[in-house]
């Protein structure tokens, strides 16, 4: 079959077009907004039905460059850093905890039922564990590192499997976070319960009178990404593994901090936090038609229940545990979008999820502050640690 391959750019521009088409469709089905579905999900979803169908019909394989995602991941995670504000932070200790314990009984869990649905499907536990925390909690990442292990094992194909089902739960933790939370707001009323969002001081209205423009935004946000690199060198340096934007997200929470307390650094925090929301748009469009769907075929039909199995105890596990740990307010709504989001995706989808509720409704710093750190800085660590305790007792 003949492969076509878009450039970075023309990669990007598709991303872009895949983004306005979703909104197009948000506004002229209001069915979508409502249910609080993020545009660039239901455009780059269009797209990569497209694309899938080419690939079936033997028609064309169509590949994309997707070296602009990474490049708009790293700018949103630092425009998140510039948010991380150590008088708020101090405010959520006791709910990152709580997360934290949250994310340990979800990871759990999404193991044990996968290990325990094998027997009753006829197949090995380490061949339904491909559909476990791994590709879910986990997402591609995850999957192209610990599939080859599963084949040294002896599972065939488990790489395939396991990035199969990652897709699957990218697009699943896409779709079922915002209407979980929509329903759960709308339920119970819980726009009452809303924090109002800080206002901003002096120090806001003279950085306001600073930025004519974006630029000073973008500066800062290039220097804090510059010097985060060389922090996630040093962090690489202990043996451990860490995401490639965590330095540029606690150099970026250092200098919003300094400049928080002395006043000396012009922040631009709003302009910073419209940036951060376009390179998160371009990293989900880029992200959602690079997706090969057609790999979902590859699933027997136990992967198939499995993956259900997941999904249903992802709504269940979310909408009631996360949901009423997190207080049963306006706020744990929100996060529970977002813990739907990388829960079953990554949390860039997570980010998606919370960025469509509160365009809904109203702003949660909370669940802003709260999920980014949970996230990206433990899931990802905590995953692989439970991942292989499983693996030497299944």
């Amino acid at each position: 079959m003949r492969t076509f391959t878009f450039d970075m750019y023309q990669t990007l521009m598709i991303a872009v077009l895949a983004l306005l088409l979703g909104r197009l469709i948000r506004k002229k089905f209001p069915v979508f907004k409502k249910f609080c579905i993020p545009a660039p999900v239901i455009g780059g979803l269009i797209v990569s039905v497209i694309t899938c169908i080419f690939y079936a019909t033997g028609i064309l394989t169509i590949a994309f460059d997707d070296s602009f995602r990474e490049i708009c991941m790293i700018f949103f995670f630092t425009s998140v850093g510039f948010q991380a504000n150590l008088k708020a932070l101090k405010a959520g200790g006791k709910g990152i905890v709580i997360l934290l314990v949250l994310l340990v009984g979800l990871i759990t869990s999404q193991n044990l039922i996968a290990i325990g649905l094998s027997k009753p499907l006829g197949i090995s536990p380490l061949t339904a564990f491909c559909t476990g925390s791994i590709p879910m909690v986990g997402g591609h990442g995850t999957a192209g590192a610990f599939g080859p292990v599963l084949e040294d094992f002896g599972v065939t194909g488990a790489s395939t499997i396991c990035t199969a089902a990652a897709t699957y739960g990218l697009i699943v933790g896409s779709l079922i976070g915002g209407p979980l939370a929509d329903r759960l707001i709308r339920k119970r009323d819980l726009i009452k319960t809303a924090v109002s969002p800080e206002e901003g001081g002096t120090e806001e209205k003279s950085v306001k009178k600073l930025a004519g423009g974006y630029a000073g935004a973008v500066f800062i946000l290039v220097i804090a990404v510059g010097l985060g690199t060389v922090v996630t060198m040093l962090l690489r340096q202990t043996g451990l593994t860490f995401p490639v934007y965590i330095g540029a997200m606690i150099i970026a929470a250092v200098i919003r901090n300094i400049g928080e307390y002395t006043g000396k650094i012009p922040l631009f925090k709003d302009k910073v936090q419209d940036i951060g929301s376009i390179m998160l748009s371009l990293f989900l469009g880029v992200a959602m038609i690079t997706l090969r769907i057609w790999e979902l075929a590859s699933l027997a039909l136990p992967m198939i229940i499995l993956l259900l199995a997941q999904t249903f105890w992802m709504l269940f596990y979310a909408g009631i545990i996360v949901f009423r740990a997190m207080g049963k307010n306006y706020d744990s709504a929100v996060i529970t979008a977002g813990f739907c989001g990388f829960g079953m995706g990554a949390t860039p989808n997570a980010m998606a999820n919370m960025q469509a509720v509160t365009a809904r409704y109203v702003p949660s710093a909370k669940a802003f502050l709260l999920i980014p750190i949970v996230g990206s800085l433990f899931s990802d660590f905590l995953n692989s640690i439970i991942i292989t305790f499983f693996l030497n007792v299944a």
